[in-house]
C-alpha cells in the first residue's frame, strides 16, 4: 500500500543513500532516477506532491520555441528530445497538441522570420515533431480555427508541441520510485539540517505537519530540489545565502469551451507588452495565461489577483472580438511560481530568462538544482543524480549502481499498454466494466490513470457506492478517492480534489459539491474524527476562497 501513512511510519527506520528534499517534478524525478539505478532514497515534501509549483504550470511538455531568440539552441534540442521521450514513456499523460502562431502586421516578428524558425526548431528535433509545420493563410486559418480575429494577419504557423497532467506526471514519476523502494513521505516538513562535528550534513530532523511528530532521517547525501524555496531551504544550513533564484508569479483562469472555443493552442502577443498570451483546449473547457512577474516572498500562497485576470481577459477579448469575456466567465484561476536562475545582470527582463538549470554541491555538502522546466525534468533529474554519485564516491561511499533506464522504462500509467494504446484500454474497460461504469466514466479513467484504470474499476465493481460519480454528471468517481488513499499518498481532501483529479479547476463550483463525500470517503479509510473532518472541509474551502481572492478587489 503506497499511503502516506505507511510511508512516514518507513521514514527513518534505515539511513539511506540520498535524502531527496523537495515533492515537485524535480524532486521526484531525482527519487525516480536514483531508486531506478539501485540507490536507497527517501523524499520529502512539505505539503503534498506537486502542490507548490508543478501542478500550477501551464501545462506543457514542448521545445520552448520562443528561445531560438536568444539563441538558446542546446535547451531547444535538450527539450524537444525529452519531448519524444516523455511521449514514449508517458504517452497517457502527455498527449500532441497543434500550436497556432497568428502573425500581424503591427507584431514585431515578421512572417518570413517565424517561418526559418519553424524550420530550424524542426530541425532540432531532427524532424520528429508529432507533425509536421505548416503556414495557414487567413481563409485556411478560419476552417481550423474560426473565432480567431484574421484582420491584419499576415499568416499563421501550425506547429505541434505537447499538452500534459503536470501534476499526475509528478506523481507518476513519485510512484515508479516508490515501486522501485524509494520511501516517499508527503506533508513531511524539513525543519533543520543534521550535521557531524565538519559541518557536513547527515540528514535532516523532519515534522510530520498532519499529526506534528517529528524525527531524524540520517542520509549519506542531502538534494535540494525545492523549487521557488531553493534559498530558504539553504538558508537551514546557512544564513545569508546568495540567491541562486528569482521568483516570477504565472498566472492561468480557466472558462468553459463555450465560451471560448477554440481547437489548438492560439499564441498571440499581449496588446499591452506583446508578452506571448495563448488559449489552451482543455476538454469541456479553455484555459488562458500566463502572467510573467516578478515575485518576492514564498511565504503564504500565491494567487491571481484582479489585474492578472483582466490582463489576460484583455488579451483573449483582442484576438477572440466574437467572444468577449467577462470577469463573471472565469470558474478557476491557478498561480504558481517560475523558480528561474537567478541572473547575473539587473538588465535582463524576466521574459528573456532562459529556463536553464545549475546544479551546485555546497560547502556542506548538499546538492541543490535551481532552475529548470517541467519538459526537461527527467534529464535534469539524471544529471543531479550523476553529480550526487560522483560526490558519494569522494566522500568515501562505494556504491553499486547501475545505469539510469527512466529513458526506456515507462511511468506506472504507460507499463503493460497494448499494442493498440488508450484506444484498446477504454475498449477493454467498455467491454469489462460497462454495467457498472458508463463509457464517459471508462473514458475518463483511461485518460486520468492509463492501464492502471482498471485497478479503479475494479473498486467500483467490487462496490456499487464507489462507482458513484462525485458530482452529478461529471465522470469523477468515489472509487478514485478509495484509489488515492491506497495508492497515490493522498492524505488530505485537498490532495484528492486539486492534484490527483482537476475538479478544483474543471468543475463549475471548483469541486465544492464534492467535498462532503470526499471527506467522508477519506475519513473511513484513515479513521479521521469530527474534528479532523472539519479541519479538512475548512482546509479546501480556505483553498477555493484562496484561488477567488481577486474577486474581493473588483469594487473596492
Amino acid at each position: 500500500m503506497l499511503s502516506q501513512a505507511a510511508m512516514w511510519e518507513k521514514l527513518g527506520q534505515e539511513s539511506v543513500d540520498v535524502l531527496v528534499v523537495g515533492g515537485g517534478i524535480n524532486g521526484a524525478g531525482i527519487a525516480r532516477d536514483a531508486a531506478n539505478r539501485g540507490l536507497k532514497v527517501a523524499l520529502v515534501e512539505m505539503r503534498d506532491l506537486a502542490y507548490g509549483t508543478s501542478s500550477r504550470s501551464s501545462k506543457m511538455v514542448h521545445g520552448g520555441l520562443r528561445y531560438l531568440e536568444q539563441f538558446a539552441f542546446g535547451l531547444v534540442f535538450e527539450s524537444v528530445s525529452e519531448r519524444r521521450i516523455l511521449l514514449r514513456i508517458a504517452p497517457h499523460l502527455v498527449r500532441p497538441l497543434g500550436y497556432i502562431f497568428p502573425i500581424f502586421k503591427t507584431g514585431k516578428r515578421g512572417l518570413g522570420m517565424v517561418s526559418l524558425g519553424m524550420w530550424v526548431y524542426e530541425a532540432l528535433s531532427l524532424f520528429r515533431s508529432p507533425r509536421r509545420h505548416k503556414t495557414l493563410k487567413a481563409h485556411a486559418l478560419q476552417e481550423v480555427e474560426p473565432i480567431v480575429n484574421t484582420d491584419g494577419m499576415l499568416g499563421a504557423p501550425l506547429y505541434y508541441d505537447c499538452a500534459t497532467d503536470d501534476a499526475r506526471l509528478t506523481l507518476e514519476s513519485a510512484l515508479d520510485a516508490a515501486r522501485q523502494g524509494a520511501i516517499v513521505s508527503t506533508w513531511t516538513r524539513v525543519t533543520q539540517f543534521e550535521k557531524d562535528q565538519a559541518g557536513q550534513v547527515t540528514g535532516v530532523r523532519v515534522r510530520n505537519e498532519l499529526t506534528g511528530e517529528e524525527k531524524v532521517v540520517n542520509a549519506s547525501l542531502v538534494v535540494n530540489a525545492t523549487g521557488p524555496w531553493t534559498d530558504k531551504t539553504r538558508g537551514l544550513s546557512k544564513d545569508g545565502v546568495k540567491p541562486m533564484v528569482m521568483r516570477t508569479k504565472g498566472v492561468h483562469v480557466v472558462v468553459n469551451r463555450d465560451r471560448l472555443p477554440v481547437n489548438h493552442c492560439v499564441i498571440c502577443p499581449h496588446p499591452d507588452d506583446a508578452r506571448g498570451v495563448f488559449a489552451v483546449p482543455w476538454g469541456d473547457q479553455t484555459y488562458i495565461g500566463n502572467t510573467d512577474t516578478e515575485y518576492g516572498s514564498v511565504d503564504g500562497g500565491v494567487t491571481a489577483t484582479l489585474d492578472d485576470v483582466d490582463y489576460l481577459l484583455q488579451a483573449s477579448n483582442t484576438y477572440f472580438p466574437q467572444h468577449q469575456l467577462s470577469r463573471e466567465d472565469v470558474i478557476a484561476t491557478w498561480a504558481g511560481l517560475r523558480p528561474l536562475l537567478a541572473p547575473e545582470s539587473d538588465d535582463i527582463s524576466n521574459s528573456n530568462i532562459t529556463r536553464e538549470h545549475s546544479i551546485e554541491v555546497g560547502a556542506d555538502g548538499v546538492v541543490t538544482v535551481a532552475g529548470g522546466k517541467l519538459t526537461t525534468y527527467r534529464k535534469m533529474a539524471a544529471e543531479v543524480v550523476r553529480v550526487s554519485l560522483k560526490t558519494l564516491k569522494q566522500r568515501g561511499h562505494r556504491l553499486k549502481v547501475t545505469r539510469s533506464k527512466t529513458a526506456k522504462v515507462p511511468l506506472p500509467g504507460a507499463a503493460g499498454l497494448p499494442q493498440g494504446g488508450l484506444s484498446s484500454v477504454k475498449q477493454s474497460l467498455r467491454n469489462r466494466f460497462g454495467t457498472v461504469l458508463t463509457p464517459v466514466i471508462c473514458d475518463h479513467l483511461v485518460d486520468t490513470y492509463g492501464a492502471r484504470a482498471e485497478a479503479v474499476a475494479e473498486l467500483a465493481t467490487g462496490n456499487p457506492d464507489y462507482a458513484k460519480p462525485l458530482i452529478e454528471g461529471r465522470p469523477e468517481i468515489a472509487a478514485q478517492v478509495v484509489f488515492a488513499v491506497q495508492e497515490e499518498f493522498a492524505a488530505t481532501a485537498t490532495d484528492f480534489l486539486i492534484q490527483r483529479t482537476q475538479l478544483f479547476y474543471r468543475d463549475q463550483d471548483q469541486g465544492l459539491g464534492a467535498l462532503s463525500e470526499v471527506v467522508r470517503l477519506m475519513g473511513q479509510l484513515l479513521d479521521w474524527d469530527d474534528a479532523r473532518k472539519e479541519t479538512e472541509t475548512q482546509r479546501y474551502q480556505h483553498d477555493v476562497a484562496a484561488s477567488r481572492a481577486w474577486q474581493t478587489e473588483i469594487g473596492s
